[in-house]
């Protein structure tokens, strides 16, 4: 395991190819406007039905240059067996620590693959638990919580609506050639992750969603986030977004 650096932007996700699918673009967008982007892959996608591990590794190490993120580490948890345990607490809250992100991206807390699941609810208890002094503690490295926690809300059936979207008009290229890495996994594919298929290509599938979430904050392409607390507003003069 690479040695981590402190990051601004963290994205936690169950497997190799989910926070370019969910996240890439946003990941890429602050990456570009200076901020330190870091992803943390919870398994080595070793379950997976195609490809095999080292090959999403190398796709993974091409992805994250594709995307301009600082650091990508692989926490090593057994893909297709996450659980919300004292031990993978304990090497999450390790690793948020020697981090140290300001905001943390989280898979959205329902989905139809138990990793994806697992993985929000692991990853929002270990950014708490992180600030707790007396939690596992490691010398050499201090507690820290995170200030803000999102939940990547793509490709959602459910009718829950998008505290706000990022506009990744600029940077939606780059999410593309980062997913596009993952030849193993997406190459001919229909379908992936949380996204049903349509009968579309994959690639022209995602490209479609992110037109619609776009459209909902009237630009090209968008990526859509939740977060249970209420967002503040110091401005009204503003706000973006035409109402009429």
């Amino acid at each position: 395991m690479v040695t981590p650096t402190v990051v601004d932007l963290l994205a936690i996700a169950a497997h190799r190819d989910d926070v370019e699918l969910t996240c890439g673009g946003t990941l890429a967008k602050a990456a570009r406007a200076g901020h330190r982007v870091g992803i943390l892959d919870l398994t080595q996608g070793e379950s997976g039905t195609r490809g095999s591990a080292e090959l999403r590794a190398t796709e993974a190490g091409r992805a994250a240059q594709a995307l301009g993120v600082a650091v990508r580490l692989n926490a090593g948890l057994q893909d297709a067996h996450l659980a919300n345990d004292e031990p993978s607490r304990e090497r999450i809250v390790r690793l948020v620590r020697e981090l140290r992100p300001r905001v943390v991206i989280l898979p959205f807390p329902v989905g139809r693959h138990p990793d994806h699941r697992v993985a929000s609810e692991l990853g929002r208890d270990a950014c708490y638990l992180a600030g707790l002094a007396k939690y596992a503690p490691s010398p050499g490295v201090e507690p820290h919580r995170p200030f803000k926690l999102l939940f990547a809300l793509a490709y959602r059936e459910d009718p829950v609506k998008p505290s706000f979207v990022v506009d990744i008009s600029h940077s939606f290229e780059a999410k593309m050639a980062a997913i596009r890495c993952y030849a193993s996994q997406f190459d001919g594919a229909k379908a992936a992750g949380e996204i049903f298929p349509t009968g579309q290509d994959l690639y022209e599938l995602i490209r479609v969603q992110s037109a619609h979430y776009g459209s909902l904050i009237r630009t090209a392409y968008g990526e859509p986030y939740f977060t249970h607390e209420t967002v503040a507003v110091e401005d009204v003069l503003q706000l973006g977004v035409s109402s009429l």
